[in-house]
């Protein structure tokens, strides 16, 4: 008896286990990095940048069931379903790809400045922005007429955004140690507050309902912040190598790429409560709110590279082995 009361307590005071494991990989196949993935929860599709084009995966099937093509250097997706269409920022071209959500056939191509890395579709303003890391600005589209409407300074490198639905948009600014807020109406930054104990950040994930942020920093941290105060709230300790996180069921999930895990923080304590065994180079990730399954891009790692000056660098990549590991309960 007074075993179980001790773990009991150990539950409430730790948090206890939500249970989550690696229920299967999905074979993609083909060579190339990766960035991010985009789950289409009502669609019960997956999509997966692939190095010059997108992956569209059946979530039902754990099939893949169609591409869209020619985005070259491709970081991010945003779907627009009210509008049937589709966005990517492909890097290496400039610009975005708009895609029909039925055909998958790209409809136009939008200029963008430099390396457009993140991409969110703002529902209120019916705006596509991307956050564009070399020109240090983002880019604001009319989703309707593929129109630029602005061009926003950002005075730093932006990295990833979340909308709140209310016609505001969330990034961080990876090398000012920042979080900004734009108003997607005026296309103007309307706050910015320091992510204080983070460096570099990245990953952004939004609790709808609470109303926080959570950034995972390069200093294996991930930080928690109120954004319509303008403060950090709290920080909790993750993995290595951290690109993504995402939040579902109460959950904030850090996609620790270096080392092969998912670091589980509770949304209320803000404390870690379990660590999932992954795939090395798994970095980023997606939630499904519908069926609370994660999804992480990855793929075998070969022997690490080696510089002409003669230090080591990052593992190659497994021809063929491109993935993504799903992790549920």
């Amino acid at each position: 008896m007074k075993f179980f009361l001790i773990a009991a307590l150990c539950g409430i005071m730790f948090g206890a286990d939500p249970g989550y494991k690696v229920l299967e990989r999905i074979k993609v196949g083909g060579n190339g990095g990766w960035d991010y993935v985009y789950v289409d929860s009502g669609a019960q599709r997956l999509y997966a940048s692939h190095t010059n084009q997108t992956e569209v995966i059946d979530l039902a099937s754990g099939k893949v069931v169609g591409k869209i093509a020619d985005t070259t250097g491709v970081h991010g997706i945003a779907i627009a379903t009210d509008l049937g269409k589709g966005y990517t920022s492909n890097g290496r071209a400039n610009n975005v790809s708009v895609f029909d959500l039925q055909t998958l056939q790209t409809l136009a191509s939008v200029a963008t400045g430099k390396n457009p890395d993140a991409i969110v579709y703002e529902p209120v303003t019916h705006r596509v922005v991307t956050f564009n890391g070399s020109s240090k600005d983002s880019t604001v589209i009319d989703a309707k007429t593929g129109a630029v409407v602005a061009t926003v300074p950002v005075a730093g490198k932006p990295e990833f955004a979340q909308v709140d639905g209310k016609g505001k948009i969330y990034f961080n600014v990876e090398d000012t140690n920042e979080l900004a807020e734009m108003d997607a109406a005026t296309a103007k930054i309307t706050k910015r507050f320091a992510l204080t104990g983070c460096d570099s950040p990245s990953g952004l994930a939004f609790d709808s309902q609470k109303r926080h942020l959570f950034s995972v920093c390069e200093n294996k941290v991930m930080v928690v912040s109120d954004p319509d105060a303008g403060k950090v709230i709290a920080t909790a300790p993750i993995g290595t190598g951290a690109d993504g996180v995402a939040f579902d069921n109460g959950y904030a999930f850090s996609s620790n790429g270096r080392d092969g895990t998912v670091t589980v923080v509770s949304g209320d304590k803000f404390d870690v409560v379990q660590t999932v065994t992954t795939e090395k180079s798994a970095r980023t990730i997606g939630a499904d709110p519908k069926t609370h399954k994660l999804y992480l891009p990855a793929a075998e790692q070969g022997s690490a590279t080696v510089g002409k000056d003669g230090k080591q660098g990052r593992p190659g990549i497994v021809p063929d082995s491109f993935m993504i590991v799903v992790v549920g309960k």
